[in-house]
């Protein structure tokens, strides 16, 4: 299968000042097509046989490179066609050149990602960006690797594909079926994308179980939080990460809310009681949160401190990386043999400080700022200490 290329002046469309558009024709297996180069010249001025512009025509040589970068352009097209491996025609380079429709993985992965990217802070966060980038890395590595290539059709992924993508994650890469439910989560919600601009008919998910997406979520009992929080360390660095911490697990905030959280984030209840009013960056759903009297005195802790008064802020919070970092040292030193981050802050919260506490979980649910009950339902299954509770007291009854 090999494409032929010519150029020709197209004297049908002559323009009002003598001047007829060069097109280029491209035929491949019988079949042709015909697109416009932009370039325009007059009849005794376009070289049949040498297929170019005369070299007596004005402004010859740009005019000639023009014509070349088309020639090329249209070949690097058909190259790439050829090197996916699959069934094209001379409309597939037609759709690839024209950029419509964008009907290949890959392309319309990262104009999710793009699209993501606008958002950040309307509804999307900084680190749903960076996971959909890794998920896309993740998926040009499987399609390199597996099937020699660096995108596929839209309509050639399958149960087989998702399958065998499924396969290597966990065999070759020795990936957690959390994590490998997370790289699965984010192409379905593509594919869905895909469907809703017309590209796609229908989700090969659909036959396909994500399995141990739910995973382990890690929380602190309630004696290790008091452990943490009556430490007192040497560095000041490290008893202000503490504190945020400390913070995101009476409020259930994300490091991202902690951080844009102002004064005015703060408003009094119908109960009289102070209550943290601030939009769920992940959701775009609006939380209402009563303030407990330890996330209160933390507040009243910092109301004064030099960058919360110059940036307006409720808590001074270090980048996302540093915090990690230091809360490694803060779970060596109080010895907590769990890896200590702000999403433990917020599923501690969920967990050790709420449901064990007899909150009901719908409740929770909203000072979450969780869309679907079902999701809060998985911090109802994991807690153990609950469970003894419960059993406990039905024994008394029993």
């Amino acid at each position: 299968m090999r494409i032929t290329t010519n150029f020709l002046l197209k004297k049908a469309k002559q323009r009002s000042d003598g001047t007829y558009p060069v097109y280029i024709r491209a035929t491949l297996d019988g079949k042709r097509i015909e697109l416009s180069t932009g370039v325009f010249v007059s009849f005794d001025g376009w070289d049949k046989t040498g297929q170019k512009i005369s070299n007596r025509y004005p402004n010859s040589k740009l005019l000639n490179n023009r014509l070349t970068k088309v020639l090329n352009k249209l070949t690097e097209t058909y190259y790439q066609l050829d090197a996916l491996g699959e069934e094209f025609d001379i409309r597939s380079i037609k759709e690839r050149l024209c950029g419509t429709p964008k009907n290949y993985l890959v392309k319309v992965f990262q104009l999710v990602i793009d699209s993501i990217e606008k958002k950040i802070g309307y509804g999307y966060s900084y680190g749903t960006y960076k996971h959909y980038k890794t998920t896309l890395k993740r998926l040009k590595l499987y399609l390199n690797e597996v099937n020699i290539r660096q995108d596929i059709a839209l309509n050639k992924i399958d149960y087989n594909f998702i399958n065998s993508f499924d396969t290597w994650l966990k065999v070759k890469h020795k990936v957690s079926g959390h994590t490998a439910g997370k790289y699965h989560k984010q192409l379905k919600k593509v594919l869905n994308d895909a469907i809703a601009m017309n590209l796609l008919d229908k989700n090969p998910y659909i036959n396909f179980k994500i399995k141990g997406f739910q995973g382990k979520r890690d929380y602190l009992t309630l004696e290790e939080v008091t452990r943490i929080e009556r430490k007192k360390f040497a560095f000041t660095r490290i008893n202000i990460v503490r504190d945020v911490f400390v913070f995101a697990c009476y409020t259930g905030l994300s490091y991202s809310e902690i951080a844009n959280l102002k004064p005015n984030s703060l408003s009094k209840g119908d109960d009289g009681e102070e209550w943290i009013v601030t939009d769920r960056l992940k959701t775009n759903t609006r939380c209402r949160i009563p303030l407990l009297s330890k996330a209160k005195s933390i507040i009243e802790k910092y109301k004064d401190y030099p960058i919360n008064v110059e940036k307006g802020r409720l808590l001074p919070i270090n980048s996302n990386q540093k915090m990690n970092a230091y809360l490694k040292e803060i779970a060596d030193i109080c010895q907590i043999d769990k890896k200590l981050s702000m999403h433990v802050a917020r599923h501690t919260f969920a967990t050790s400080i709420t449901l064990a506490n007899g909150v009901p979980i719908e409740t929770v649910s909203k000072m979450l700022g969780h869309n679907s009950l079902k999701t809060t339902q998985i911090y109802g299954k994991i807690i153990d200490s609950k469970i003894t509770k419960d059993m406990k007291k039905l024994k008394t009854l029993l």
